[in-house]
């Protein structure tokens, strides 16, 4: 690629080749660039500081080629698959870090949905010859059109921003829905939609695909940043506010789920065929899952030893280093007399709330398991596929005893002191 030789002689991040690389990746699929091409960028790659301390355009370079290169490297999985380094997921450790989070979710989620309908109304129009297979029959574009549009208004809304009329047909909706999400994006966010998307192989539905579990990426960050702020809050006797950002983590878990509808419009024999080239990547591998999942209570010792959490060691160490659930920082309260009852009615029905949309989560997951891969099939990522998600649908999310089980456990004043 004469593009990417020129760059080479002159290192400048700033002026990297995207276009013409990204274009070649998304002629063939990840799976079948060019051996030379990846070559070429492993080169580039070397121009880098090597221990990650790159800046400004040089970080976002690093972030690019960690995912173009993961093939190359032998290290493909579903962060990379994904190119989670390249999105700015939402964070934070603080209470003022939620408001920025949940703006940071909305921001991401509209941006990535839009983008999606826009690949699908490129297609639909003939405006585009990218991903070429087994691209869908009108009737089922304008679903998709439909379900992504009313998926991301609520964040649209919040975001202040324009919401597609209906009315106009799902067509036009899809297109005032890109047209205002990209002309709010800053322009590094609209490069970070650019380099954000190298799907496998030249499936139609891949793009869509990944779109959309970016958006549940997106999503669960969120949900860590609000239960890791409930647990700190919990510790600190501050229950009412505990019980609050449950149930505002309830209602972004509600809101994602909204994005199944249109997953479920994904054609089977499509998916069946990217598939074979994503091996190595499974949502097995989720961090942002795993992190919820271990904030609401710590893991039993099967789970926190099973390919799960091998597969996310950094959330594996926090939680054997003691890194407390809300389970456990619950109980603790209540042993110590900082919750009152109307708190704990209020904690209880969040949690209830919350624990009944995951379990629902898992279930619905489950299904769209089963109708694309079949049941007792294997999953991508060296996982056992539909079985283990079958396996771990019914796992507690908290298990938490009832207030008058935590009293009852804990010892009268009189007992203690005799």
């Amino acid at each position: 690629m004469h593009e990417l030789d020129d760059w080479l002689r002159h290192f400048d991040p700033e002026l990297f080749p995207y276009d013409s690389v990204i274009g070649a990746f998304h002629r063939v699929g990840k799976h079948f660039v060019d051996k030379e091409l990846l070559a070429d960028l492993a080169q580039a790659r070397s121009t880098l500081p090597e221990d990650g301390t790159a800046q400004g355009a040089g970080r976002v370079l690093a972030a690019f080629l960690d995912t173009a290169l993961d093939k190359w490297d032998g290290r493909y999985d579903y962060r990379t698959y994904l190119s989670l380094g390249v999105l700015p997921l939402p964070d934070g450790q603080e209470p003022a870090a939620i408001e920025p989070a949940g703006h940071q979710r909305d921001l991401l989620v509209a941006q990535l949905i839009a983008d999606a309908l826009r690949q699908e109304l490129a297609a639909a129009e003939g405006d585009t010859d990218l991903f070429p297979e087994m691209r869908p029959p009108a009737d089922l574009t304008a679903k998709r059109l439909r379900l992504g549009v009313r998926a991301v208004t609520p964040a649209m809304r919040r975001l202040g921003l324009p919401v597609a009329d209906p009315a106009e047909g799902p067509e036009e909706a899809a297109r005032q829905l890109w047209r205002q999400a990209a002309a709010a994006a800053l322009p590094e966010e609209l490069q970070t939609l650019r380099l954000s998307i190298l799907p496998v192989y030249v499936s139609h539905d891949e793009y869509m695909f990944l779109r959309i579990l970016q958006a549940f990426e997106v999503s669960f960050a969120l949900l860590s940043v609000l239960l890791r702020q409930a647990v700190a809050e919990l510790a600190g006797a501050g229950a009412a506010r505990c019980a609050w950002l449950v149930g505002q983590a309830d209602e972004a878990l509600r809101e994602a789920a909204s994005l199944f509808p249109l997953l479920a419009t994904m054609q089977v024999g499509s998916f069946r065929t990217f598939r074979l080239y994503t091996e190595g990547a499974s949502a097995i591998q989720s961090r942002n899952y795993k992190m919820v999942e271990s904030l609401c209570r710590v893991p039993d010792g099967p789970r926190l030893d099973s390919a799960a959490y091998l597969a996310v060691p950094e959330v594996r160490e926090q939680v054997l280093t003691g890194r407390a659930g809300l389970a456990e920082t619950l109980r603790a309260a209540q042993a110590d007399g900082l919750i009152t009852a109307p708190d704990r009615e209020r904690l209880d029905e969040a949690l209830a709330a919350f624990s009944a949309t995951l379990l629902q989560w898992r279930q619905t997951h489950y299904r769209m398991a089963v109708r694309m891969l079949g049941e007792g099939r294997t999953g991508t990522g060296y996982t056992e596929g539909t079985p283990y998600l079958s396996s771990v649908r019914d796992i507690p999310v908290f298990e938490i005893p009832d207030a008058d089980d935590d009293r009852a456990a804990t010892p009268s004043e009189s007992e203690a002191s005799s």
